[in-house]
């Protein structure tokens, strides 16, 4: 399994950092597949009647959408290949990164990626701009690429002997995905000396919650780690909160770094389980529609909370941890975080491909637009260049007293812990 994460590393990327729209992948389903396979003209025009009914711009960019459709109707396509690259060449006009084209493969692997469960070795790919070569954001743990030893910031020269230099990452990760038991070589640059690893490819499900209890000065205190909202969030974060509800913790550590989002209504579910009432998220349309999620009283927890955030925290994690901000449940530790504050809806079309299309701008509680500006957190802690790098090294040290991020968070939270059992206290005593 390969997740292309670039935005965490090299900017913006829409497979990275979308927040997918409650409608979902593969729910508008064309019944015409046959007819778009013989004209792939038709094609094109099905994906510029959805960006003309649904795109939030209204003025499309400052472009005369009327007329983009009459230019590429007018033109000849031989196959859908030549529809393709037609179609990605019209959407690029709208000078979005999160609307996008997929072709049937790119769309198959999205709706695996969201899913959780995928097939392949277990890494997270950029690409460097500058050496124009594959990088390893990180291995995922307990996969074939972790047990075999890939790290963080290993260089990809080749996959199974084929020449990396310029690939693009989706064709990264067709040669690096296969079927469980088959084997690939990833010849691998690390600090100037290379290897080869050859890797068993597994089927892998993707677990994006990680939790631990931690004994503290302030007695127990729950540790959970979110990694992507995806289809299994909601139920790991449940299970998370109430099995740290049964140990009896004291507070939580809510660790939402380098997490690129996901899905929106995951981000709204695992909302409610901190928020007992107060609004979470708006999304507004091209109409200027707004609707408003909110808590439904049904929190798991009001125990003190602290939140985890850097510059890879984008999307679905903006989403919750503005909401946590805004309704003064958590206090938010780190750095900025990433500022895409955009929600696309993600459709099939007629021939299996798929369109990613921004539909909504989305506000925090309080009204924040923070779409290419971030969340700022409420206690500002940079990592220094060695600290990021032996945390990268070494990612079990991620969540203990040699990471200097959670280190604050516990110092934080034990001030908060105090305060709400005095509060507590307080009101028995009345």
């Amino acid at each position: 399994m390969v997740i292309s994460k670039q935005g965490l590393v090299l900017g913006t990327t829409a497979v990275a950092l979308s927040t997918i729209a409650v409608t979902g992948a593969g729910v508008h389903l064309s019944q015409s597949q046959a007819f778009f396979q013989e004209s792939p003209k038709e094609l094109v025009d099905e994906v510029w009647q959805i960006i003309n009914h649904q795109y939030v711009d209204t003025s499309f960019n400052d472009l005369d959408w009327q007329k983009v459709r009459r230019e590429y109707l007018e033109k000849s396509y031989s196959d859908k290949k030549d529809a393709y690259e037609a179609i990605r060449e019209m959407l690029e006009k709208l000078e979005d990164p999160y609307t996008r084209f997929m072709d049937p493969e790119e769309f198959k692997n999205m709706q695996i990626d969201t899913s959780g469960e995928l097939t392949g070795v277990g890494i997270q790919i950029a690409k460097d701009e500058e050496t124009d070569r594959l990088i390893v954001i990180s291995p995922i743990e307990d996969t074939p690429a972790f047990s075999a030893g890939i790290l963080a910031k290993d260089i990809i020269t080749k996959i199974d002997g084929v020449d990396t230099k310029g690939m693009d990452v989706n064709e990264a990760v067709k040669l690096i995905r296969g079927k469980p038991g088959s084997k690939v070589v990833l010849t691998i640059d690390r600090q100037g000396g290379e290897r080869d690893y050859e890797i068993v490819r597994a089927r892998i499900k993707i677990h994006p919650v990680k939790a631990s209890v931690e004994n503290t000065s302030i007695g127990k205190v729950g540790y959970i780690r979110l990694t992507q909202f995806s289809a299994q969030a909601s139920k790991e974060m449940r299970d998370a909160i109430k099995d740290s509800e049964k140990q009896k913790v004291e507070g939580y550590v809510l660790d939402l770094r380098s997490n690129p989002g996901g899905l929106l209504y995951a981000s709204i579910d695992i909302a409610r389980m901190w928020l007992k009432e107060g609004a979470i998220v708006s999304t507004v349309d091209r109409g200027g529609e707004r609707e408003r999620k909110s808590a439904n009283n049904n929190a798991l927890t009001d125990k003190p909370l602290v939140v985890l955030v850097d510059g890879g925290s984008a999307s679905a994690s903006e989403i919750l941890s503005g909401a946590l901000q805004d309704n003064n449940r958590a206090t938010l530790v780190g750095t900025q975080t990433f500022g895409k504050g955009l929600v696309q809806s993600v459709r099939s079309l007629g021939d299996g491909s798929g369109l990613a299309v921004t539909i909504a701008k989305y506000l925090t509680p309080s009204g924040r637009d923070i779409n290419k500006e971030g969340i700022p957190p409420d206690v500002v802690i940079e990592l220094s260049d060695e600290q990021r790098k032996k945390l990268q090294g070494d990612r079990t040290l991620i969540g203990t007293r040699e990471d200097p991020q959670f280190s604050k968070a516990l110092e934080i939270l034990s001030g908060e812990v105090r305060a709400y059992k005095g509060s507590s206290a307080q009101v028995r005593g009345n």
